[in-house]
């Protein structure tokens, strides 16, 4: 379905067009009253309901000045962007753009920008959860309780340790491992980072140190990824890596299944030699027979941990606040370029 929000025709005089490219939950989740109100104010919204549908999305495009999108819209590749002589900016509610945009989105010279920093704090949050939880074995006393186990055996853990003075690990000092590393600082947690582009003034300024991969992994209780999804960082954790960290250690991954050898988590988890909390999978949904669902020592959600209220919302107020700004003639705080393609998503 593709309507316009007021009912009446877009592009009056000096009115841009924004089309808005979302299934109707995702709109209504992103988009406070508040913040659909700016943007109605700034220009005339398009809607386009059944995002993934290019025909209904190429008929709204005509006469687009913006396009929004999510998670399902169609990607802008030529054919569609022939549909578009106007476009001027697409603007995505998410991170990785690489699903939406195209080369030929670029080499039009449309701008393209994403909020993805704003799911930074949500994610982080989760690590956050995900980290203590690993720490103090929740994962594996509700495990033994909830399957039956005996109360004093239940209670026959691996040891607990606090995360004050914990040694952290953190891979990739991405937007969300920032946020994740000003979380377990404030907790008291020694951070090391490997990140091959931090720098020491920076590091200086997150209070961390960094060393390599391999040093990260031998020396830290808890490993939390947050490297990007690039193609030289497919399976950066394989069996190699993963044998290095320490017994007892856990690992907690948020950010992409393709930075981890599934395969290789899976073998040392089976053994029990170390935990594993994590919120992204090769498969997903993640098959109700997968092993990882069956073991004591793994904390399960799913690909869920940036879906917070606030996150969402957050979402919604910058795409906006992105779209005032090309519309004001200025600089846009979230753009990227062509090398954002290269991430994997």
């Amino acid at each position: 379905m593709t309507g316009f929000a007021d009912g009446a025709r877009p592009g009056g005089p000096g009115r841009a067009v924004v089309v808005v490219a979302l299934r109707p939950e995702l709109r209504e989740q992103l988009f406070t009253a508040d913040a659909w109100q700016r943007l109605s104010r700034l220009a005339d919204p398009v809607l386009v309901e059944r995002p993934d549908d290019r025909s209904a999305l190429a008929d709204a495009l005509t006469g687009a000045d913006i396009l929004v999108t999510g998670w399902g819209t169609a990607r802008l590749d030529a054919e569609l962007l022939a549909a578009a002589p106007r476009l001027e900016l697409l603007a995505h509610t998410g991170g990785a753009v690489s699903p939406y945009a195209t080369r030929a989105v670029f080499d039009r010279g449309v701008r393209v920008t994403q909020a993805g920093g704003a799911m930074a704090r949500p994610v982080a949050e989760v690590a956050l959860a995900f980290t203590l939880a690993l720490l103090h074995r929740i994962h594996r006393f509700d495990h033994a309780l909830r399957g039956g186990v005996p109360w004093a055996e239940a209670g026959r853990m691996p040891e607990r340790h606090q995360i004050l003075g914990c040694p952290i690990g953190v891979i990739g000092a991405s937007r969300t491992g920032r946020a994740y590393i000003g979380l377990v600082r404030a907790l008291g947690a020694e951070v090391t980072v490997a990140d091959p582009c931090l720098g020491a003034a920076d590091a200086a300024a997150l209070g961390v140190r960094v060393a390599g991969l391999d040093e990260v992994l031998a020396a830290s209780r808890i490993t939390a990824v947050h490297a990007p999804a690039l193609a030289e960082t497919r399976h950066l954790l394989g069996a190699r890596e993963l044998a290095l960290l320490p017994d007892g250690a856990g690992l907690v991954n948020t950010a992409r299944s393709w930075l981890v050898d599934e395969d290789a988590l899976l073998a040392e988890l089976r053994s029990g030699r170390i935990d594993a909390a994590l919120d992204v999978y090769d498969a997903e949904p993640l098959p109700t027979e997968h092993p990882l669902r069956a073991l004591p020592n793994v904390l399960l959600t799913p690909h869920q941990a940036a879906a917070t209220v606030e996150g969402r919302h957050a979402l919604g107020d910058s795409t906006v606040a992105e779209i005032e700004r090309h519309l004001g003639g200025r600089e846009l705080l979230h753009e990227v370029g062509r090398d954002a393609l290269a991430r994997v998503e």
